[in-house]
Order: structure tokens, then C-alpha cells, then sequence
């Protein structure tokens, strides 16, 4: 099997640290949170590994190398110009059979197999890995008509949504709808997708999963992982 991991982003919400780092290689505990996610994937029986790759790429390419290090073969795709999170799929060679794609600052424990599984199942040309995130205002919340009368005030009400995790499935088929060279966001890709009429999949997830895209859950996820390390880094 087959992965992409988008490890091109410059990372801002992590700045100043990722003016010297690229997201993908900022420490959870002792190890790069990319170095934890090709772990994964070799369990899972991932054995070619390609990191699109552009903001910093040269230290990228310094640590991981060509991936002996981790049983697996690594290789590289260089974004010439930032692309977005889809437009860098255009441009990685041989994705002729279901792949996997993942951002490359995932810190989760998502069984990868279970996630390729039900999108066999379902028959989708993509299947999104979802979590469910409660979002709580902490104001009061009034409802009106387009006449501005009050129809309902809810105070500091919680509100549940299901998110992208970050990870995907896809078919070779998906490639079609990226052009070549231009910048394509996952949201915009997949609102081609449904337009066209294709099945797109939504695998629900209840177990840890962590966003490091910001200090607070990068914070977090280094508490999670010196108290659940073993469950993430099994082989060591």
C-alpha cells in the first residue's frame, strides 16, 4: 500500500518554532510527530511513503532520507509553488491503486487498517476519517427572524460537529478532478467530487485523536503521548 503525507505547509500557527522546523518534524516527547505517523502506517502494512514537501524540505530530507530507518521506502515530491492540501496530489507519480492520504502533523490512534476496511466496504472514491468535536459558546445565543423578533435565547449553548481528521482514502480516480499545477484546498476538492455525483465516505472515529495546528493542542498532545506512549509507538 500506498501513502501521501502533506508535509509542505509552513505552519504558522506554530510559529515562531516552525520559522526553523517544519510542522511535520516538531517533537511529541522524544520523536518527530511525522516519525510516529510512518510508524503507523509500517504496521499497518504501509511499505511506500511519499512526503510532498516544500517549506523547509531540505531538513525533511536530511532526517527521514529514504526511509531505511523505518522499513519503508520514502520519496519525495517537491511543491514548486504552495498548492494547497489537494493540488500536491497532482503531481506525485505511480497512485494507480487506493492510497492513502494524510497531513503530516496527525497524532491519533486510529487503526489505519479499519479506516481502509470500511472504505472498501462502503465503495466510496473517497472515504474522510471523522471525529466528533464539541464547540461551546460562551455567550448567550438569540435566534431571530428576518423581521429581528426574538424567537429563542439560548445561554452558552454546546454545539457538536463532526470534523476532518485529516486522513483520507481515495481511489486513483479523485487524481481527475485535481488540475495539474493549481492550488486546491481538501474542502474545494471535495465539493467537486459531490458536485460530479461521486460517493464520498465519512468513517466515524471516537477514539484519541489530536490536531497539533495550534500551541494549545500542540501543548496537549505532548501531555497525551508521555501518558499513552506505548499505545502510539508500539514497536520501541
Amino acid at each position: 500500500m500506498k501513502a501521501v503525507i502533506l508535509a509542505g505547509g509552513r505552519g504558522t500557527r506554530l510559529a515562531p518554532f516552525t520559522y526553523v522546523l517544519p510542522k511535520p518534524m516538531m517533537p511529541v516527547g522524544d520523536r518527530a510527530i511525522l516519525e510516529i505517523l510512518l510508524r503507523q502506517m509500517k504496521r499497518a502494512g504501509i511499505n511506500h511513503v511519499i512526503l510532498t514537501v516544500g517549506h523547509l524540505a531540505g531538513l525533511m530530507q536530511a532526517f527521514f532520507q529514504d526511509g531505511q530507518q523505518f522499513d519503508l521506502d520514502i520519496t519525495y515530491s517537491f511543491e514548486p509553488k504552495p498548492l494547497g492540501t489537494a493540488g500536491p496530489l497532482a503531481m506525485v507519480p505511480g497512485l494507480d491503486r487506493t492510497f492513502l492520504v494524510s497531513n503530516g502533523d496527525v497524532l491519533t490512534l486510529l487503526d489505519i487498517n479499519d479506516l481502509f476496511e470500511f472504505h472498501r466496504q462502503k465503495g466510496g472514491i473517497c472515504t474522510i476519517a471523522m471525529h466528533e468535536r464539541q464547540v461551546k459558546v460562551e455567550l448567550g445565543v438569540i435566534e431571530t427572524d428576518n423581521n429581528h423578533q426574538i424567537k429563542g435565547y439560548i445561554e452558552k449553548p454546546t454545539f457538536d460537529f463532526r470534523v476532518s481528521m485529516g486522513m483520507y482514502v481515495f481511489e486513483p480516480e479523485v487524481l481527475n478532478y485535481i488540475p495539474e499545477g493549481q492550488y486546491l484546498d481538501f474542502p474545494d476538492l471535495i465539493h467537486k467530487l459531490l458536485a460530479a455525483g461521486e460517493k464520498v465516505i465519512g468513517y466515524p472515529f471516537d477514539g484519541y485523536w489530536m490536531d497539533l495546528g495550534n500551541p494549545e493542542d500542540y501543548a496537549q498532545a505532548n501531555r497525551d503521548f508521555e501518558r499513552m506512549r506505548g499505545q502510539f509507538i508500539k514497536d520501541s
